[in-house]
């Protein structure tokens, strides 16, 4: 198997696919590994295994969601009347 570095990757982007590697139960290196895979055409199993981790990321940031509180829309409507 070959190896690669990936050298001045953006900390959001790193975040990100360590957020969805936990969601989906796999390591950041496994993720990567489905998400490259995938990217290259990858097998249909690295297909679906790249939307099922699709999927548990949607449904980890949906569950997040509702147990925010709601804001109150005054101070969205002023902030967005003082832009």
């Amino acid at each position: 198997m070959a190896q690669v570095l990936v050298r001045n990757l953006d900390e959001v982007v790193v975040d990100r696919l360590r957020r969805r590697a936990a969601a989906s139960g796999r390591s950041l290196e496994a993720e990567l590994r489905l998400v490259l895979t995938a990217a290259a055409g990858g097998t249909v199993d690295a297909r679906l295994a790249a939307l099922e981790a699709i999927r548990a990321d949607i449904r980890a940031h949906q569950a997040a969601a509702r147990l925010a509180t709601p804001s109150d829309s005054t101070e969205l409507i002023r902030a967005d009347r003082d832009r």
